[in-house]
């Protein structure tokens, strides 16, 4: 019979993989508490929080967070612009988690070895801006099969993570 694991006896292996993630103006508690859950999970590298008025720490998001805003670096910017053009000088391949006339799937990225990388994601109702989707290398969507055309944008971008790091790992092999 299976026994259920808990993250004190779990078999997973560590791993930390070159990703950012650059939120953009998503401003919900739970949504960021879920984020950094997710970006716990995936061994992302560190999240920034970009826009005006973000409030990252507060109960809500704690309670949705579960502790690993303790454990993974994040940085509030006001200016989204500033930190994607600092992310493309250091090297980076900026990548935007939205649907636009020319994204691919995110199942169908394939990072090159060693690559780096911005996940850039935006808030529920208005998506990534215009301005950073004209800076970005590629823009990336989930193929998704009932009416909707959106969903959550912490689901997203679990689902995002998961395919780019499955490729990392692929890639490694």
């Amino acid at each position: 019979m299976s026994e259920q694991l808990h993250h004190h006896n779990n078999q997973f292996i560590k791993n930390q993989f070159p990703i950012t993630l650059v939120c953009d103006r998503v401003n919900s508690p739970a949504n960021i508490g879920s984020i950094f859950r997710i970006a716990d999970s995936f061994g992302i590298e560190q999240i920034y929080f970009c826009g005006e008025g973000i409030t990252v720490v507060s109960k809500r998001m704690q309670r949705t967070a579960r502790a690993t805003h303790e454990s993974i670096p994040h940085h509030q910017a006001e200016d989204i612009i500033h930190t994607i053009q600092q992310f493309k000088s250091d090297g980076y391949t900026i990548l935007a988690l939205e649907i636009t006339d020319t994204s691919i799937p995110v199942s169908d990225y394939i990072p090159s070895p060693q690559e780096k990388i911005v996940l850039v994601i935006g808030e529920e109702n208005f998506g990534v801006s215009n301005e950073v989707l004209a800076l970005v290398k590629h823009s990336v969507h989930i193929n998704m099969y009932g009416n909707n055309s959106s969903m959550n944008v912490a689901t997203a971008t679990g689902i995002a993570l998961y395919e780019i790091t499955k490729q990392v790992m692929n890639s490694e092999k």
